[in-house]
């Protein structure tokens, strides 16, 4: 089969990190840095994001060691520039990082300020490999319903401006039906968003399903699981979920 028609998939990671805050209540990024390092890194994911990375005020500096991060993923962080990032001393925007396979040629990142009573922002990179350009939104969306169908709409009427690639959305969305609810439906966004809905949260014992990993491509998201072990639970209030992207070289939407 020609590189065109074969298809090919990545592996991703999604984690709240909780600014680093455990189950017993300190604040310890080693801990986070081991599980990217002994847990994540393991599932040799090839897009990885992070939020509530940062700092929860201005200047929003970072948390982590995003060197020791690239070294124990192999991945590369798209803030490496200023201007990709909330201020200088944060390592992204509003605490969402976004790492991808260094064989991502990206082609364009976007911050987006998303509407709210509270500081939210998406990380939207359009990057090429293995034939396919791939949209990556990296986001953390609201508690409040109406809110993240605000900010969907606004994820959507931004994207709505760009050429049409396949599109994969990843990060704590806050959405805790299985189905998706009004803030991920066609209507806001502007096309369909699909991916398994797996129980991430809360980290002891999840039955909510806060973290996502999302296409608007048909079976395009498989296998998708939360990690678990007991440095996990300890570790942050959310499980890092992880799964499978498809893509085709060549193909088009």
């Amino acid at each position: 089969m020609s590189d065109l028609t074969e298809q090919r998939s990545y592996g991703c990671a999604t984690w709240n990190i909780h600014r680093a805050r455990g189950a017993d209540g300190r604040v310890d990024p080693g801990r986070i840095m081991q599980v990217i390092s002994n847990e994540i890194a393991g599932v040799v994911p090839d897009v990885l994001a992070l939020q509530e990375a940062d700092a929860q005020e201005p200047p929003y500096a970072g948390l982590l060691d995003m060197a020791h991060i690239e070294a124990a993923t192999g991945l590369h962080s798209v803030h490496r520039e200023p201007e990709s990032r909330w201020g200088s001393e944060s390592h992204g925007f509003l605490g969402t990082i976004l790492l991808l396979h260094p064989e991502f040629q990206l082609h364009r990142l976007e911050l987006v300020d998303l509407p709210g009573h509270y500081p939210r922002g998406a990380v939207v990179v359009e990057a090429h490999r293995h034939g396919c350009d791939l949209r990556i939104i990296a986001t953390h969306l609201s508690l409040l319903q109406g809110l993240r169908a605000l900010q969907m709409r606004t994820l959507g009427q931004h994207i709505a401006r760009r050429p049409r690639m396949r599109t994969l959305l990843v990060g704590d969305l806050n959405e805790w039906r299985p189905w998706g609810g009004l803030a991920l439906s066609r209507r806001f966004f502007g096309s369909t968003l699909r991916g398994p809905a797996v129980p991430s949260f809360p980290a002891t014992r999840p039955f909510l399903s806060l973290d996502r990993i999302l296409s608007d491509d048909a079976g395009g998201v498989t296998d998708v699981r939360a990690l678990d072990s007991p440095q996990i639970r300890l570790a942050s209030d959310h499980r890092p979920l992880t799964g499978r992207i498809a893509v085709t070289p060549g193909d088009r939407i």
